[in-house]
């Protein structure tokens, strides 16, 4: 019998799903404007299927994000609506609550190429907004070595567990999505010291390969993937709307619990899912994991 921590599926998607609005370049950070009970209420059914990871609403909310709406201003209740709502969801269960730190600038987009250096003090002013409101920061998505440096170096010190998630190209699991090879971020592991490592947002299948990788590194592993085709060109260009991205129709509960415990065999102690991944997917995973003999904690 193993202990696995079970997150959360999409949380984005879904709110935009059960919202019934047009996508915007805000994705789901509108939604906690607009409808913050929305956000209480996916936490909630992902504790009922299963999960044991609230991760927060907070993946888009970035001073650089929040400009192209002119709500800039808006950075400090937008953080505390949805770390609130977290916290809602949680009373009554033994869940835990994971401070979401989405990129900075933009997803699937290693060219930007932010300064690290910059980009720590950015991710700082975050961390210190939610450290006293959640249990561990879950630093998401992350295409590059540079931009992994960057916010390693904003929740350096936080006082809080970081885990480290990493975007690897859907081709070739060995690589990010910058093309640089993912044991290139052992040095930065070796230097700032996350408390585990993951992969997330890529397809299913290129995960394995990266896993062994990850192995290599001594830290606890995981991983939570995403139900997306392909990442279009579309969603690569400047302030993307989710509608871009095209769902795939082969990776329903029982297919994507299949990759899963494949991770697990080789080691993985936290799963879960990501985009396109959502509560029916969870609850699947979570019979699986139970009726192999293993721990959800």
């Amino acid at each position: 019998m193993t202990d696995i921590t079970l997150l959360d599926g999409s949380i984005g998607q879904e709110l935009v799903k059960r919202s019934g609005d047009t996508p915007t370049a805000l994705w789901s950070t509108r939604v906690m404007i607009d409808r913050p009970e929305l956000v209480r209420e996916v936490h909630e059914e992902y504790f009922r299927c299963g999960a044991t990871i609230a991760t927060t609403n907070t993946y888009a909310v970035h001073r650089s994000r929040l400009r192209f709406e002119d709500i800039e201003d808006q950075l400090e209740p937008l953080v505390d609506a949805a770390l609130s709502q977290a916290q809602a969801a949680c009373i009554g269960t033994k869940g835990r609550v994971a401070g979401s730190l989405g990129p900075l600038l933009a997803t699937y987009r290693p060219d930007l190429k932010p300064d690290p250096i910059d980009a720590g003090e950015k991710f700082a002013e975050l961390v210190g907004l939610m450290t006293d409101q959640v249990d561990l920061f879950l630093i998401e998505t992350v295409s590059s070595v540079l931009e992994a440096e960057g916010a390693l170096r904003g929740t350096s010190g936080c006082g809080k567990p970081v885990w480290l998630s990493l975007s690897v190209n859907d081709d070739d699991g060995t690589r990010l999505r910058s093309g640089e090879p993912l044991a290139d971020i052992a040095p930065l592991v070796k230097t700032y010291a996350p408390d585990a490592l993951l992969i997330n947002c890529s397809r299913p299948e290129a995960i394995p390969a990266a896993l062994d990788i990850l192995s290599s590194m001594s830290l606890p592993f995981g991983a939570y993937a995403n139900g997306f085709t392909q990442i279009s060109a579309g969603f690569l260009e400047d302030a993307p709307t989710v509608d871009a991205l095209e769902q795939r129709h082969d990776l329903g509960p029982d297919a994507y619990a299949d990759h899963v415990m494949g991770w697990v065999d080789q080691g993985a102690t936290i799963v879960g899912g990501c985009c396109e991944i959502g509560p029916e997917h969870i609850e699947t995973l979570a019979t699986r994991l139970r009726a192999a003999g293993h721990n959800i904690v």
